[in-house]
């Protein structure tokens, strides 16, 4: 019997009832009066007659169903069921994919995103998409070694990104943690390497700040700022209030009281992921009352300039900064420098100013209760601080803070 060509099954039509096209050996193709041409194959195993399937033409086209056919063929001389040992891998790659590090990685994410803000996952999500899995993603997650991990941070380093490369490996020693106390492994290789097992370590480099010296010019060319209104306030409350940058830029009306004199920022937008209470100095109250008649009527104290429904970019201040001449020499998070370096001078409590700082401690709960710790010595310390940001600017003599140091 003459076997089949590709020329002859392109030809082959449908007709009112299926016919198969034989290519020997019990290779078929079988033609459906849908016009279907589906690869069969007619075998016989433990005296019983089994039809197996290769496939539909063209995706699998002759040559391939030869092969298929071929490979099957030899499992039977072997003694092995073509079609049990099919099924058998079927079932071995489905558990394989179930297991895969891919899969428990997403299981991870749903369970450790509640609660976190959606930038924080944001970032979280891009990392494990751009870096950990393309490393990772297929490996059953119980066969993974420290070595592929070696390799992933290595790679990343390699582009220069050597902090990502740290964050990749905490990523990843979360998901390992996290398939392990739900049984998908055993153990996690993540916690038997260190980044610096691996990485030189970097020169630590702080953020640029003025001397304490300079601050009287700075404050200076923050009143007369030629840029807008509301970006003179942004510099004005963040050197008064000395939180972080990002925490400034997303502040909302709701957090502000007023008549409390505090700000209350929310743990979702806190590093530390717990509450803060900035108690607010009279100067501070009356650059909301500016910004009130500015930005009141929207969410945000800052608004970004092409959307009221979004915060200030994160750089709007630094640029602010680098146009007034302090390029290279003072960012926003500088005040925060400034601030701890002024306040420990002139004695003011050492816990006092961390807490006033948000260094609260690593442990969740103890974090979450000393944050309303020492309000009233750190009220008085933030109104000693703004009284001295004042008199700074108006060039006086500067006073010790003998009054708040003694009590703070």
């Amino acid at each position: 019997m003459a076997r089949l060509t590709d020329t002859a099954i392109k030809r082959a039509k449908p007709a009112e009832e299926a016919y198969s096209m034989s290519d020997g050996g019990g290779l078929y193709l079988r033609i459906t009066p849908a016009g279907g041409k589906l690869w069969r194959w007619a075998y016989r195993f433990d005296r019983k007659r089994k039809l197996m399937a290769f496939g539909p033409y063209p995706e699998v086209p002759l040559v391939e169903a030869r092969e298929r056919h071929t490979a099957a063929r030899k499992l039977l001389a072997a003694g092995v069921d073509p079609m049990a040992e099919r099924k058998a891998g079927k079932t071995a790659t489905k558990a394989m994919a179930e297991n895969a590090f891919q899969t428990i990685a997403g299981l991870w994410l749903a369970h450790w995103r509640v609660g976190k803000s959606p930038r924080h996952v944001g970032a979280t999500e891009r990392r494990m998409k751009a870096d950990i899995l393309p490393c990772l993603g297929a490996r059953p997650i119980a066969e993974i070694e420290a070595p592929e991990l070696v390799a992933m941070i290595q790679a990343i380093a390699e582009r220069g990104a050597l902090d990502i490369s740290k964050r990749a490996l905490e990523t990843a020693g979360q998901v390992f943690r996290f398939a392990v106390a739900h049984g998908y492994a055993r153990r996690n290789p993540a916690s038997e390497i260190r980044p610096s097992d691996i990485l030189q370590a970097s020169p630590k480099t702080n953020y640029a700040r003025i001397d304490a010296k300079d601050l009287p010019g700075l404050l200076r060319a923050i009143e007369v700022y030629q840029g807008t209104h509301v970006t003179r306030l942004a510099m004005k409350l963040m050197a008064l209030t000395f939180v972080r940058t990002s925490e400034l830029i997303g502040a909302k009306w709701a957090e502000f009281d007023p008549e409390a004199a505090r700000w209350d920022i929310p743990p979702e937008r806190m590093k530390m992921r717990t509450p803060h209470i900035v108690p607010l100095a009279t100067q501070a109250l009356e650059v909301l009352e500016m910004l009130r008649t500015l930005t009141g009527s929207g969410e945000f104290l800052f608004p970004g300039d092409r959307s009221a429904a979004k915060p200030m970019s994160n750089n709007t201040i630094l640029k602010a900064l680098e146009r007034m001449g302090y390029k290279g020499q003072m960012t926003g998070h500088g005040f925060r420098g400034l601030a701890s370096t002024v306040l420990h001078e002139q004695g003011y409590n050492h816990e006092h100013i961390e807490l006033q700082l948000a260094h609260a401690q690593r442990n969740a709960v103890s974090a979450a209760y000393n944050h309303a710790l020492y309000l009233e010595p750190r009220a008085r310390m933030m109104q000693d601080w703004a009284d001295y940001l004042e008199q700074t600017r108006r060039g006086g003599k500067l006073l010790a803070f003998s009054q708040g140091a003694a009590t703070a």
